[in-house]
């Protein structure tokens, strides 16, 4: 069974081997080049970032976690502002006089204005690096939410929340981007988590917010400003954070990225010495190929390099699946969707914090296991939960309005599990684009992924009202969102590689081998799998705890 695992397991075989290799090249001249790149250092004029405030650590993974906290901040604000808008949703429209459609226009113009800020993520990351590209938003973020807490008529607050949007969509696509290029691999998955985590935390803290003043008249204009004190604080705190090393080294500022490096690794350790020079080498080489097509848009690699294309394919068609499932309709219109089911207005604002907690909860489990388990794992175990909570959802559609009780505890009941499984999932759809693309595309794809993400909530909430009305609740819930979790799990099983415990210069090689050879391996994969889970072995299925053995023994041996 051993060998016929490694016979499947090429990409694993050829990142290892490749690593191999640069070891072995490595290990005699890498203290010969630190040596050397220390002169440099302190030969080389110290000029600070813009706006950038040196902080120094004893330990650099403290640095590394300060980094990720801050960073993940951005998580904080999208959400907060995503759920604020369904505790407003319940004065604001008879405030402003706003009809049925032009309400649900407001609600959809925050994703809307997400789809123009992801179409800047590119060229703002290129022009001014990831971390001044998150203090951007963060201005965006704050001009956009003043505009809406003192909007007086439909076009002000339309352009309140476009704005907004595309602080989100500039954020959104850049955070997850900037913590994968700046933590190890073995926590990259975990980290790129938080980001997720801070989202649901923002959703809760959003109708919490909204509970607190949907009784005070006016209270929806101090709903929607709130989150100026989050921007202002997240802002402050990246003042304090470095740029990411892999986009300076893509920028050729190979010194500076590694006075950085010295401040978020060990650089004692050899692994973070051999990281260092694999992502040196990894840039060399592309800033080559990239030479090689002077004159023509790098871009057009998406169409053109299969490990590329795979990758973009790949990376949208997850962020495709979590949001066609419904998530952010439901999400902006779930004291809505309560009072549909019962529940009066003020306590429809108040249960949707059940709602928000399930998808906070939903998270940690990711969190904490994600690099553990595996991206594959996790995505192929959480999307039947979304259907197990739609399929409740749905029924309890079905229960008269004379048993109100059973009605509400079926609904909240799906809700729950349904939120939770999103929870969970909704960490791979950051995680997945943000290490997947080679770096010098790494801003052209978070670009389209980013996009996509907000086009695709744009869509799903703009006609949420019109396709509830021609599907029904419960053909919209159960056949629409339902249908698409059922084939995006078969798709899953088929398509999706494993990246986990893999440098992103490792994950270059895992996309470059055809698609027909990774659904072999899948399909191998998933049959060993089945045999497993018939002799109950449930610890490898889920920690792989058999290959993790395996690779022990055979770097003992060799």
């Amino acid at each position: 069974m051993v060998s016929e695992k490694k016979v499947h397991n090429v990409e694993a075989a050829k990142a290892d081997a490749n690593m191999l290799e640069f070891r072995e090249g490595a290990d005699w001249n890498v203290d010969a080049e630190l040596e050397l790149m220390e002169l440099q250092l302190a030969e080389a004029d110290k000029i600070k970032p813009w706006l950038s405030i040196e902080v120094n650590f004893t330990k650099p993974e403290y640095f590394t976690w300060l980094l990720v906290v801050f960073a993940s901040m951005g998580g904080l604000l999208s959400g907060l502002d995503q759920s604020l808008i369904s505790g407003a949703n319940v004065y604001m429209p008879t405030d402003l006089g706003l009809s049925s459609s032009r309400s649900s226009l407001v609600d959809s113009a925050m994703p809307l204005g997400a789809v123009g800020g992801a179409l800047l993520l590119s060229p703002v990351n290129e022009w001014v690096g990831r971390r001044n590209a998150i203090m951007v938003a963060c201005f965006l973020y704050t001009v956009g939410a003043a505009l809406e807490a003192g909007a007086i008529n439909f076009a002000m607050m339309m352009v309140g929340r476009l704005i907004l949007g595309a602080g989100l969509g500039l954020e959104g696509g850049t955070v997850p981007v900037y913590v994968a290029e700046c933590v190890t691999s073995n926590l990259r998955g975990r980290l790129v988590s938080l980001y997720q985590f801070n989202i649901a935390l923002g959703e809760v803290l959003g109708f919490a917010v909204a509970a607190i003043f949907i009784n005070v008249k006016g209270g929806w204009r101090y709903i929607l400003g709130s989150s100026l004190i989050f921007s202002t604080i997240m802002w402050i705190g990246l003042v304090y954070l470095p740029e990411s090393p892999r986009f300076l080294m893509h920028k050729g500022k190979t010194v500076e990225a590694y006075s950085i490096w010295k401040r978020i690794r060990d650089i004692n350790q050899m692994e973070a010495k051999l990281e260092f020079f694999s992502m040196k080498q990894s840039s060399e080489e592309e800033r080559i190929e990239e030479s090689r097509a002077k004159g023509r848009m790098a871009w057009l690699d998406f169409f053109t390099v299969p490990r590329c294309r795979r990758a973009i394919v790949y990376a949208n068609i997850m962020i495709f699946l979590g949001q066609f499932t419904g998530v952010n309709a439901i999400l902006y219109y779930m004291s809505v969707l309560m009072n549909q089911i019962g529940f009066s207005k003020t306590n429809g604002v108040f249960m949707s914090l059940v709602g928000g907690g399930a998808l906070l909860l939903g998270t940690i489990p990711a969190l904490l296991w994600v690099d553990k388990t595996g991206r594959r794992f996790w995505a192929i175990v959480t999307l039947p939960g979304f259907f197990i909570g739609l399929l409740l959802v749905g029924f309890s559609y079905l229960i008269p309005i004379s048993n109100l009780p059973a009605a509400e505890g079926c609904y909240l009941t799906g809700m729950i599990l349904y939120m939770g499984f999103f929870g969970s999932y909704a960490c791979l759809t950051w995680v997945i684009p943000a290490e997947v693309y080679p770096t010098y595309l790494r801003s052209y794809g978070m670009t389209t992924s980013d996009a996509m993400l907000f086009l695709c909530a744009f869509v799903v909430t703009y006609n949420f009202t019109r396709m509830q009305e021609a599907m029904s609740r419960i053909g919209l819930t159960l056949g629409f969102y339902g249908g698409i979790a059922v084939l995006g799990w078969f798709y899953q099983i088929l398509f999706m590689p494993e990246t986990k415990d893999k440098t992103l210069e490792e994950i270059d090689i895992v996309f470059s081998q055809p698609t027909g050879e990774l659904v072999r391996q899948n399909l191998h994969n998933s049959m060993e799998t089945m045999k497993d889970l018939a002799h109950f072995r449930f610890r490898k299925v889920a920690f792989g705890e058999e290959s993790v053995k395996t690779k022990e023994e055979a770097g003992e041996q060799a």
